[in-house]
């Protein structure tokens, strides 16, 4: 035990001597945060600037121009036809609402027409507006049905309408889709860093087997197991704190609420830090030297964490890829997190956590057997 607890304070004495190994991996987990701030942090509201051509001077299309003026997040110009197409293209105006002549004559008869919506920035624009006006025309031409053409009838109903006093009693909930997709960002960036931490730390090993430091300490009581243990436990303590620092941050300093107890967030982590581990010596046990170990490194960790949904949400790549994130432990660790935003409990998601540590106990098993196997005097027996 003490041999460990000294090969432990050497090798964190010398990785933290040098500062770079302080941004790296210490710091370079909270980038992950700016990313998500960035991407989600805004919460500037989205004004559609409208603008009105009336051509049709009557109540009932004031009383939509009123309607239209009443939105939330909408604002209404006033504007002449010869100056349409200046304000569309100049952006001024995201869109522009004609109402010619003979638009509240055709609302009487029950067939609404003489409406042009104009713009240069398509659907999503054109889509929020359509969405409330041609309710609001539909529910004022069903009147034109009903009166089938009878002026005093329909202005009956249309001022009716008009009048009617809605009772509306409103609750506002809390929307927790912005943090939940912070956190997915954050921790999937932070699996990108503690993979490759990992893999930095593990290949100690191998620069120490370069410079003959290796054979050297066998030489003493130390032996090849409790060389690695050292590492090990380097690792886990490397990334445990990653992973407090990042999650401290995240929910102290800019308050992103992981929708989860601390301790849940940190107990995924922990299994998954355990899977980088094992993945670091996987690479490390098939590799020679510490540029075949870089590479092989490289060549697992981006693809993997790009395939699994770290950088983007998942749902959004093919289905086919989408049944190769399955197989990966990434995919798991974030599926358990998101569960777990959902409202499950830890001890309900059995099956997410079997599996992962599966992953883990793979992992070492394969290192195990190739390092056993391994009879090159330059590599660990």
């Amino acid at each position: 035990m003490k041999d460990i607890l000294w090969l432990v304070q050497n090798t964190l004495s010398m990785t933290f001597k040098q500062k770079k190994n302080i941004i790296m991996y210490l710091l370079m987990p909270l980038i992950g945060i700016f990313i998500s701030l960035i991407a989600y942090g805004s919460d500037q509201k989205m004004i559609l600037h409208v603008g009105v051509v009336n051509h049709d001077k009557s109540q009932i299309t004031a009383d939509t121009i009123k309607f239209l003026e009443d939105l939330d997040n909408v604002k209404i110009t006033k504007i002449e036809e010869s100056n349409v197409q200046e304000k569309i293209t100049s952006g001024s105006l995201d869109t522009v609402i004609t109402f010619d002549q003979g638009y509240s004559e055709s609302v009487l008869h029950g067939e609404p027409n003489h409406i042009q919506l104009t713009s240069i920035k398509g659907a999503e624009i054109t889509g929020f507006i359509k969405s409330y006006l041609y309710q609001y025309i539909d529910n004022i031409s069903t009147f034109g049905k009903v009166a089938n053409g009878n002026q005093q009838t329909f202005d009956s109903m249309y001022k009716n309408f008009q009048k009617t006093n809605y009772k509306l009693i409103t609750k506002s909930l809390t929307d927790t889709s912005k943090n939940n997709e912070m956190t997915h960002q954050t921790i999937g960036f932070l699996i990108m860093i503690m993979l490759l931490s990992a893999g930095n730390m593990s290949e100690i090993i191998l620069s120490e087997k370069e410079n003959r430091t290796y054979f050297r300490l066998l030489s003493t009581p130390i032996n090849a197991r409790t060389y690695i243990l050292s590492n090990m436990i380097v690792n886990m303590i490397v990334m445990i704190v990653q992973v407090l620092i990042t999650l401290t941050v995240m929910t102290t300093i800019f308050h992103i609420n992981l929708n989860i107890p601390f301790w849940e967030a940190l107990a995924v982590m922990f299994l998954f830090a355990l899977i980088a581990i094992g993945i670091s010596l996987l690479t490390t046990s098939f590799a020679n030297n510490r540029s075949a170990a870089g590479a092989l490194q490289n060549l697992i960790v981006m693809p993997t964490v790009m395939l699994s949904g770290c950088f983007w949400p998942v749902e959004v790549m093919p289905s086919s890829i989408q049944k190769v994130a399955n197989f990966l432990p990434q995919r798991w660790t974030l599926d358990t997190l998101t569960k777990l935003q959902d409202g499950n409990t830890l001890g309900s998601l059995y099956l997410n956590i079997m599996i992962l540590l599966a992953f883990a106990a793979a992992f070492f098993l394969i290192a195990i057997y190739k390092f056993s196997r391994n009879q090159d005097t330059r590599n660990f027996v």
